[in-house]
């Protein structure tokens, strides 16, 4: 067993305002993915200028945290929020939705592409390589705020959450930073280094990411106010990511099918 670092979650505390690492992670992200940007954007084969990589970060931002914060509502808490409608502010608290945060991107893409006479796929997969940077960072703050962590598990590296009884559990939270964060993010910049047809960069995207979401939710504690959905092992988090991994699938195919026909 790993002793939990139990980290305060509250970085700096000027009384009236409190700062907290959850929300530094979202600003280091969005930070770090103007930086990376930047880079992508001086590639001999992209159209990019600093004025328009700004844009797509700010955007990006604005559907990250309304999409984020709504798909937490819509898809795992609903009737508190229904309850306690101001309580969805409170985003420093933690409760994100990647899959909300990705329509919200989505919808963030579709406008800036239309706004900059652009297809939808040259943005997205443009951008889609340094997703995996804020999606590492983000799990790291949820590790910080002890929440999401996995089940019950004896392995070494086990640890025991605050707030989660006396078992040693799966630090799950690291499990998806290595995996979505480090690990999707090396893969799609390599992969997106070199050309590929449009919708290939991002369909690999949505398949690495369904498919490595799905996989560490079996070892994810499922929210205790939705417990599983079916047969002690589905999730909220696999039937919204097995969609995710189909789309990838059929992105790719049609990437490269588009590609042997031209």
């Amino acid at each position: 067993m790993i002793s939990y670092p139990n980290i305060d979650p509250v970085a700096l505390d000027l009384g009236i305002v409190q700062v907290r690492w959850y929300g530094l992670t979202y600003l280091s992200g969005l930070a770090i993915a103007w930086w990376l940007l930047n880079v992508r954007s001086r590639a001999p084969d992209n159209r990019w200028n600093p004025d328009e990589v700004a844009d797509l970060i700010f955007y990006g931002a604005v559907g990250i945290i309304i999409g984020g914060r709504l798909g937490s509502a819509i898809f795992y808490n609903l009737p508190y929020y229904i309850s306690n409608p101001v309580a969805i502010l409170k985003i420093w608290q933690g409760g994100m939705s990647f899959h909300g945060g990705l329509i919200g991107v989505a919808l963030a893409v579709a406008y800036f592409a239309r706004k900059t006479n652009r297809r939808f796929f040259e943005v997205g997969d443009f951008l889609i390589p340094i997703v995996p940077v804020g999606l590492g960072l983000g799990r790291i703050g949820n590790f910080i705020n002890g929440e999401l962590w996995g089940g019950p598990s004896d392995l070494p590296w086990a640890m025991v959450f605050p707030g989660a009884g006396n078992i040693t559990r799966h630090p799950s939270q690291l499990y998806e930073a290595i995996l979505e964060g480090l690990v999707l993010f090396i893969i799609l910049w390599w992969f997106s280094s070199s050309y590929r047809p449009r919708m290939a960069v991002s369909g690999l995207f949505f398949l690495l990411y369904g498919f490595f979401r799905c996989l560490v939710e079996f070892v994810r504690e499922p929210d205790a106010h939705i417990g599983y959905l079916a047969g002690e092992w589905l999730t909220m988090g696999q039937v919204l990511s097995v969609p995710m991994f189909v789309l990838g699938v059929i992105l790719i195919v049609l990437a490269y099918k588009s590609k042997n026909s031209n």
